[in-house]
């Protein structure tokens, strides 16, 4: 993991640095900020391979630095916050999260969830571009051309659509996709899945030949015909 740079925003002082000891025996380079303002600031100067973030901050909270960081980035960002309701789950991976962890956590499933993102952000050399009609995927460059336009997708939803696509016709759970597509165990409800299918969807318009369609009562599947 040498030169993977993380960005580290939370108000929380002890917390920073206690994530901050962590990341740094990984071999991470890890610079932190304790309010939003900075954090924007922080991301355009040191430009972070992936953003660790709180919520609940000062001057501008979590979801407002998300917002401002997407006009202009697809760097993989994970939440941090301290509620559990399903409300903020989601609207943090409505607004572009790839990942959020509810506090307090082990900070060693930090560093496996970062590990995780990075990862699938980074894909192997040997990948193969795949083909539809109107529709390009291209993991090596992790791009997505549709009807020969890029689209812009966050690392998940990329991984998502890769996954589904490179196994088309074949139908998956929302568990099967959390494990496969996250990397792990992940803790997550299957609203995540839902929530990421339906911003695809909107990307990108199915055609008679292929879409991600719902196989109701079990899950999803990539359909080509």
């Amino acid at each position: 993991m040498l030169d993977t740079k993380i960005l580290l925003v939370d108000d929380d002082i002890n917390i920073c640095d206690l994530i901050e000891l962590y990341f740094e025996k990984e071999g991470y380079k890890v610079y932190k900020a304790h309010n939003g303002r900075d954090a924007v600031e922080m991301f355009k100067d040191k430009n972070p391979d992936i953003l660790i973030l709180d919520i609940m901050m000062p001057e501008m909270d979590g979801y407002e630095v998300l917002k401002e960081i997407r006009k202009n980035s697809q760097t993989p960002v994970i939440m941090l916050t301290a509620k559990g309701e399903t409300f903020d789950r989601v609207l943090g991976l409505e607004l572009g999260a790839d990942d959020y962890i509810v506090k307090p956590f082990d900070t060693k499933e930090l560093v496996a969830r970062v590990r995780a993102v990075l990862r699938r952000y980074k894909p192997q050399a040997q990948s193969r571009t795949i083909e539809f009609k109107d529709l390009s995927i291209d993991p090596d460059s992790y791009t997505v051309v549709y009807k020969g336009n890029p689209v812009e997708m966050p690392p998940k939803e990329f991984d998502l659509v890769h996954f589904l696509s490179s196994n088309s016709n074949k139908v998956f759970t929302r568990d099967q996709l959390l494990y496969k597509v996250w990397g792990y165990d992940y803790p997550g409800d299957s609203r995540t899945v839902d929530v990421h299918v339906k911003r695809i969807r909107e990307k990108l318009k199915e055609n008679e030949e292929w879409g991600i369609k719902t196989v109701w009562g079990v899950g999803y599947k990539f359909e080509v015909k």
